[in-house]
């Protein structure tokens, strides 16, 4: 079976898109030419129904079995496949396709501050005119209601954040062996030790792949009539021309902002009962992560078998 022997499983916005572009460079490695097919997302065809951009995300779905398999059939002989889908960590539906089909995958898992992985996930969504609430803390607070509406996972900035409870349930379902979880700013702080590490648990080489890749940092439109109307027009366009409103949006933007202490302060409780829970789970310590920002490190329960980065070397969204 054309199948992924691997999965890079979570989260968004932790450097699932420069991952899966560095280790396309491994010569013992193929991973699909779609960076995030969603195949174990759904039983069948994606929902019909979403949020402001869902459907062109829907797709981008592949669902089909045969097209899925065809992804994995150019690999050359002996290469190990796989996919980069960080969703599949968070979705129950997906964590049990996976054991169910391919029980023996290996699953790469990075962790991300999860109020900055909110942030970056919100902003990332504002600046591209898919985000109608021009802040962070009250886009939080949507989420419920968002949920109910159908709106796809990666409008879940709370819920993708809650990495204890997912690791529970993963680990419920695979050997902690067959699971390498890191933090993120490993990825960005120490690239090539971190390559080499998922190296190690995947069973290929190491010491070919020392860098990630290398992106802009995404812009940060103001509010106001301009974002508005240009919004309101990506949300309606087809593909093509929603892009080009889109990097409208982006010309006059200024840089990313940062997230203030205040809004931090008000995003910690949505995590610090589950921050405990993933302590408890992993034996790691992330007690930084209720703190005001602060840049952590360390590998995290890892046993051996781009992001996306900006100019300067500090990390955009990926």
């Amino acid at each position: 079976m054309a199948l992924p022997d691997f999965l890079i499983a979570g989260v968004p916005k932790a450097g699932t898109t420069a991952l899966h572009a560095a280790l396309q460079r491994h010569p013992d490695l193929h991973l699909s030419r779609i960076k995030e097919p969603k195949f174990f997302l759904t039983d069948g065809p994606p929902p019909a129904r979403g949020g402001p951009g869902d459907a062109e995300t829907y797709r981008e779905h592949v669902w089909r079995r045969e097209e899925y398999e065809a992804l994995f059939d150019p690999a050359p002989a002996g290469a190990l496949t796989g996919e980069a889908t960080p969703f599949y960590l968070y979705d129950a539906g997906a964590r049990r396709r996976v054991r169910e089909l391919i029980p023996r995958a290996r699953l790469i898992v990075i962790l991300r501050d999860p109020v900055e992985r909110a942030h970056s996930n919100w902003t990332h969504l504002w600046s591209a005119g898919l985000e109608p609430i021009g802040d962070v803390v009250r886009a939080c607070a949507a989420e419920p209601e968002r949920i109910a509406a159908g709106w796809a996972h990666f409008w879940h900035y709370v819920g993708l954040g809650r990495y204890g409870e997912q690791l529970r349930e993963l680990y419920a379902l695979f050997p902690r062996e067959q699971v390498l979880v890191f933090r993120y700013r490993d990825l960005v702080d120490r690239p090539a030790a971190t390559l080499d590490r998922i190296c190690a648990f995947l069973g290929v080489r190491q010491g070919l792949l020392t860098e990630l890749p290398r992106e802009n940092v995404t812009a940060h439109p103001d509010g106001g009539v301009r974002h508005a109307l240009l919004s309101s027009a990506r949300r309606l366009l087809p593909p093509a021309p929603a892009a080009a409103v889109e990097r409208l949006l982006q010309h006059r933007g200024d840089s990313r902002r940062p997230l203030t202490w205040e809004q931090r302060e008000r995003l910690i409780p949505y995590f610090a009962d589950d921050i405990r829970l993933l302590q408890e789970i992993t034996g790691e310590d992330f007690g930084d992560w209720l703190r005001p920002r602060e840049r952590s490190g360390g590998l995290v329960g890892a046993r051996p078998a781009g992001q996306r980065q900006a100019r300067n070397g500090r990390p955009a969204a990926g």
